[in-house]
């Protein structure tokens, strides 16, 4: 079998959860059927908007079961099989390739910090090597991993390796990506990691992504798909369209805010808190009434203020470009103009103050 392209838009799905802190299998599935009636060009569970590293392996390979057996065909999958340990990478990587996933996205290993080299040789290459029939996506994030796989090493694996045929790029670094795309070649795939840049770094000619794995398309999948698909085709005014449409909730996938915190002497200092994905994505998605439930710890909620960004984003977003929200009030039968403005639905995905 050819190995899949992922030009086009993907979901990096969120995990569901119900309130006694188990997968909600039942609205996992309504989710990805939701993803496929909008025309996703793939589907990614069991990354970190799907809270990887909380699942445990038996939670995660089920995910990726349920998406492959759900999307029957209608889609690419991309199953999240990174880990900071190769064996551990091998273990899941191997389950998803013969489960039927047609990638594997594997996040530079986070905390024990290789170098570049070991990167390529010791886990990239080694999964590369045991799964064939697999594209295998190298998932650069070093503000999480604490380490990055080098374009100079992309480029030696990809070379070593017919099966690296792609990149997810989260670093938010646009010369490193003009690099990469210099060292791949053009047939390569670049996929955004960054809702925010991705139309930018689809229409850089030194870059040409070739698509996005999105977090705000859990809530905006048609919206985003169309985006990329204006990118792919080089409709710049239709492409930077949607990007505004999607603007505000771009903006909140991370909400920093300051808040005060009351020390033992009674006085108040303030600290930024940054509130990380999927912390804000699942709070949007619980306001607007689709499955999510809260993170598992240590994540945990918003303060007050934090959730009124997201919510906000939610409001803008119904009031100057109604389309993009309107296919979640056929999917799941709510009516998104109350929900967005019945403090009910939104207050338990924020701290009591």
């Amino acid at each position: 079998m050819p190995l899949k392209s992922l030009a086009g838009a993907h979901t990096a799905l969120v995990t569901p959860f119900l309130p006694n802190g188990f997968v909600d299998w039942s609205g996992f599935r309504n989710n990805i059927r939701f993803q496929l009636s909008q025309g996703m060009s793939g589907l990614v569970p069991a990354g970190t908007t799907g809270e990887s590293p909380t699942l445990d392996w038996c939670e995660h390979n089920k995910l990726i079961d349920t998406v492959i057996e759900t999307a029957d065909g209608r889609c690419v999958v991309v199953a999240g099989a990174g880990s900071n340990s190769t064996d551990e990478a091998l273990m899941a990587s191997r389950h998803a390739a013969e489960a039927g996933a047609d990638g594997l996205l594997l996040v530079d290993c986070y905390y024990n910090g290789p170098s570049t080299l070991e990167l390529r040789r010791e886990y990239h290459g080694r999964i590369a090597a045991a799964c064939p029939g697999c594209v295998v996506i190298p998932y650069i994030i070093p503000g999480r991993s604490g380490t990055a796989l080098s374009p100079e090493d992309l480029a030696i694996l990809a070379a070593e390796h017919p099966n690296v045929t792609a990149v997810k790029e989260a670093t938010g670094d646009i010369e490193r990506m003009a690099l990469t795309r210099s060292l791949v070649g053009p047939k390569f795939e670049i996929m955004s990691g960054d809702d925010g840049i991705t139309c930018q770094i689809m229409l850089d000619e030194r870059i040409r992504a070739n698509g996005v794995i999105s977090v705000t398309s859990n809530v905006a999948p048609a919206a985003v798909a169309a985006m990329a698909a204006a990118a792919l085709a080089g409709d710049k005014d239709r492409a930077a369209e949607i990007h505004r449409a999607l603007t505000p909730l771009f903006d909140v996938v991370t909400v920093i805010v300051p808040n005060p915190r009351r020390m033992p002497d009674g006085s108040v200092r303030v600290v930024k808190d940054k509130f990380r994905n999927p912390l804000a994505i699942k709070a949007l998605m619980g306001g607007l009434g689709m499955p999510s439930g809260h993170c598992r710890q240590p994540l945990g909620k918003m303060t007050a203020n934090g959730l009124d960004m997201v919510r906000s984003a939610a409001r803008t977003t119904w009031e100057n470009a109604r389309w993009v929200l309107q296919p979640i009030e056929d999917a799941y039968g709510v009516d998104l103009d109350k929900r967005i403005n019945d403090d009910a639905c939104w207050r338990t995905f924020a701290y009591d103050e």
